[in-house]
């Protein structure tokens, strides 16, 4: 048996996340001896890995759950279990197409910024400026009165 330090060392998490894994019902064979202390016996540390191997794929606290419990009710949710890993996996896609789209448009500004720097444009990125410029860039959504201006 292993206490939370010893967990700790074995798997790599810190012992307050293997507090908190255990206090969120994650590891289902986590004992407790005569004074209460949490005791990791070989299963447990095998959920402490598994919920570390969930969590650094981006899973939230309470799908890990849902994994958890299914997975305590045997083979008969590998499908649901198959589900609930395609729904993380299209949750992660659109997560990096949407990290793809803050690049791109972080790109634009920085290119548009370096431009500023050298003179080759006017500062458009500040709004204090925006009703002199009557001029638009195609992140700027200007409202109808900035447009009569």
């Amino acid at each position: 048996m292993y206490t939370v330090k010893e967990a700790a060392q074995i798997t790599g998490l810190t012992e307050h996340a293997i507090r908190f894994y255990t206090d969120k019902g994650l590891v289902p064979s986590v004992q407790r001896n005569e004074n209460n202390i949490r005791m990791f016996d070989e299963e447990s540390i095998n959920w402490l890995h598994g919920v570390k191997c969930l969590k650094q794929s981006g899973m939230p606290i309470e799908a890990i759950k849902v994994y958890v419990d299914l997975c305590l009710e045997g083979d008969s949710t590998i499908p649901q279990r198959y589900a609930l890993m395609m729904e993380h996996k299209e949750s992660a896609r659109m997560k990096l197409e949407e990290a793809k789209r803050h690049m791109a448009h972080l790109e634009e500004k920085t290119d548009l910024y370096q431009a500023i720097m050298e003179h080759r444009s006017l500062d458009t990125t500040n709004p204090v400026n925006w009703s002199r410029i009557q001029h638009m860039h195609g992140d700027v959504f200007y409202s109808p009165s900035v447009l009569k201006a």
